[in-house]
């Protein structure tokens, strides 16, 4: 397969094509000619710089020398941007690049007008319109009465401004125009600074001042906007940025696009049925900077424009970002308020909840008080009987002739041990009726089994119950209340009497305190009993279950809260034959066992196995 034949393109402006508008129609020129074909297409690029060569017979001159350089070269296009390049071609395109087809650009049509076209010439016609960024100029500043035209006085500035003049004539009613166009530059930002309120600037082109200097107009715009005492407009994009406030703006690099889909029909062989298009080309823009410099708010300018190089605010540049950051927050607020409400609530409850099962087990202490009230006075009875014995023998040892001291002083102290063990009932009988003290401390647990057995003593020796006990010797404290864990023992052993009341013999309560695992202390308390049945086992501890005839079904839901106030546990569980044994564990506060915290009355004879 041949390899495709290359293309030869030859651009020619009018102007050096270095400068910014020129280069923007080149650099998308030449970018849509890559990206629109795979086919070879070489692109040549030649300037007449008619703003600094000009006149003689310098036409001639460069017809010449472009002759010659493609003289070994078929040219299949040759392209003419502005009109001083098209002027050329139709002048010397057949001598220069013999058989090409031509295509131009950057050309108003009013240029045109006065240029016959012949069959083989297409080409883009610029839209320029002053008209339309004067409207938009006047809507932004009501207040304006006089409009000044800044023009150089090269052959395309003249061309240029005189477009203008012809649009702002339906103005003349009621503005005052003034053209700048035959001054220096210096004469011209010296004019403009002193420009009174109420006045625009509207920029034209400016290749050449009135002394015939060369200029680049895209440098000229900016000195003319920063000398300017009032608003500066355009008509040209490439100007935004430069200086001017903005306005309807026609695109140079659109324009340069639109010539190379021309050139790509016309080497296709497809040229346009219509010799030249006139494309929209036209854009609302703004440059943000120069809105702050006049006053201008966004909401004067026209729907649809485009503001560039604006600065936004930290609320415009992050608004979704900071509502969202805001939401959250005021949801967390809102979720924090709630949680401390809750938390709030929680607490009064737990409270309530606190006083209530504190008021619970204080009443459970004196129920189980008025269950023992015949055992604890037989067992006041005991030492006050012996007190009375004593007493009468110390006095007969006294009144003996002669005294026998001895005896009496032997009598004295049985006086007095009596008496102690009668104030140790009644000092654990009291705690019963204490209400819950809230502080917690070190409690030795074997001291309370032995206070709760001597508490007990009356009911397990009239039910004929015989006490096992094997407390650890180097058992160690508990962090608790003595008063409600001597409360939970009470019940436990209250329980076990009841459960083997209608048992048959053997009657045998066991109790055991070791250390189950390294922190933990275990005590059980065993009877031999008819057993829990097993469908009860998981709901013993719920209030008001009962077993009881007349129970209440409140003591093991008791002892089941105060030991879970302790960071404890409590279960029960059936004995291989006969029987339930209920298990304690409580958390260890200490390694050894502390001295008694309570004093505690005489334990019933016991059994160590």
């Amino acid at each position: 397969m041949a390899a495709a034949e290359t293309r030869h393109v030859v651009v020619l402006y009018g102007e050096r094509s270095d400068l910014p508008g020129l280069a923007a129609i080149d650099a998308d020129l030449a970018g849509t000619l890559r990206a629109a074909t795979t086919d070879d297409i070489q692109v040549y690029r030649e300037s007449m710089d008619l703003s600094r060569f000009a006149g003689g017979n310098y036409p001639a001159l460069l017809r010449d020398f472009l002759r010659n350089k493609y003289a070994d070269k078929r040219i299949d296009v040759a392209v003419a941007v502005m009109g001083p390049a098209l002027n050329f071609l139709l002048n010397y395109g057949e001598v220069v690049f013999p058989g090409a087809q031509i295509v131009f650009g950057g050309i108003d049509r009013r240029e045109l007008d006065e240029r016959p076209v012949p069959p083989h010439v297409h080409g883009v016609l610029v839209k320029r319109r002053f008209a339309d960024t004067l409207d938009i100029a006047l809507s932004v500043h009501p207040g304006t009465r006089r409009v000044v035209v800044v023009a150089g006085t090269s052959g395309l500035d003249t061309r240029i401004v005189e477009q203008a003049r012809q649009e702002f004539r339906g103005y003349e009613d009621r503005l005052a125009f003034t053209y700048l166009t035959e001054l220096t530059l210096p004469e011209l930002l010296k004019e403009l600074s002193r420009l009174p309120a109420g006045s625009l600037v509207l920029f034209s082109a400016y290749f050449q001042d009135g002394a015939g200097a060369p200029f680049v107009p895209h440098e000229v715009v900016s000195r003319v906007s920063a000398a300017a005492s009032v608003p500066t407009y355009g008509a040209l994009d490439l100007y935004l940025g430069r200086g001017i406030v903005g306005g309807s703006l026609f695109s140079m690099s659109e324009h340069g696009s639109a010539v190379a889909k021309t050139i790509l029909d016309v080497l296709a062989g497809k040229p346009p049925v219509e010799p030249f298009s006139e494309p929209q080309a036209s854009k609302l823009l703004f440059d943000w900077r120069q809105m702050q410099r006049w006053g201008i708010a966004p909401w004067q300018l026209p729907a649809g424009s485009k503001i560039l190089h604006r600065e936004f605010s930290l609320w415009e540049s992050y608004r979704w970002q900071i509502e969202l950051v805001t939401a959250a927050v005021l949801f967390q607020a809102a979720l924090i308020v709630w949680l401390l409400y809750e938390h709030r609530r929680r607490h009064v409850a737990e409270t309530m909840v606190r006083n209530t099962r504190s008021e619970l087990a204080y009443l459970n202490r004196r129920a189980g008080a008025g269950e023992l009230s015949a055992s604890i006075a037989h067992e006041v009875n005991q030492p006050l009987a012996a007190i009375v014995n004593w007493a009468a023998a110390a006095r007969r040892w006294l009144s003996a002739q002669p005294p026998d001291m001895a005896a009496a002083r032997e009598a004295l102290a049985e006086i007095d041990a009596s008496g102690r063990r009668a104030g140790d009932i009644i000092h654990n009988l009291r705690a019963l009726f204490r209400r819950d003290a809230p502080a917690k401390a070190a409690v030795d647990i074997n001291a309370i089994v032995r206070t709760v057995l001597g508490l007990t003593t009356h009911e397990l020796g009239k039910h004929g119950v015989e006490v096992t006990t094997r407390l650890a010797d180097d058992l160690p404290a508990v962090n608790g209340v003595g008063i409600q864990l001597q409360q939970v023992v009470l019940n436990l052993v209250l329980n076990a009497i009841d459960a083997m009341a209608s048992a048959g013999a053997p009657r045998q309560l066991r109790i055991v305190s070791e250390t189950a695992e390294p922190g933990k202390v275990r005590l059980s308390i065993a009877d031999s009993g008819a057993g829990i049945r097993p469908s009860d086992l998981d709901q013993i501890f719920e209030p008001m279950f009962t077993t009881k005839p007349r129970g209440m079904g409140m003591g093991l839901s008791i002892s089941r809260s105060i030991i879970d106030s302790h960071d404890g546990r409590i279960r029960a569980t059936n004995g291989p034959s006969r029987g339930a044994t209920f298990h304690i564990e409580l958390p260890a506060v200490v390694a050894a066992r502390p001295p008694d915290l309570l004093r505690y009355g005489t334990p019933p004879r016991v059994e160590a196995s």
